[in-house]
């Protein structure tokens, strides 16, 4: 089965060094969307204006899959 690797960036980068063996890119895709969900919602107030957060998805390649990017910005 191969294996997805989840990284954030939001004020410092996370790198998954463990990753996850899913069954494809799809199941990868749900996993990072579900993941996402729980992450921001423990956030608490933390993404200010200016401070993006971004999970990037990779496979066991190294290969970029998808990438989800929240942004913060205040109106000018």
């Amino acid at each position: 089965m191969p294996r997805y690797f989840f990284h954030i960036t939001h004020e410092r980068t996370e790198i998954d060094r463990v990753g996850e063996d899913l069954p494809d890119k799809h199941a990868a895709w749900k996993e990072a969307t579900v993941t996402a969900g729980q992450i921001l919602q423990g956030i608490d107030g933390n993404l200010v204006p200016g401070r993006d957060w971004r999970m990037e998805v990779a496979d066991e390649f190294e290969n970029t899959l998808y990438v989800l990017h929240i942004r913060a910005e205040k109106p000018a």
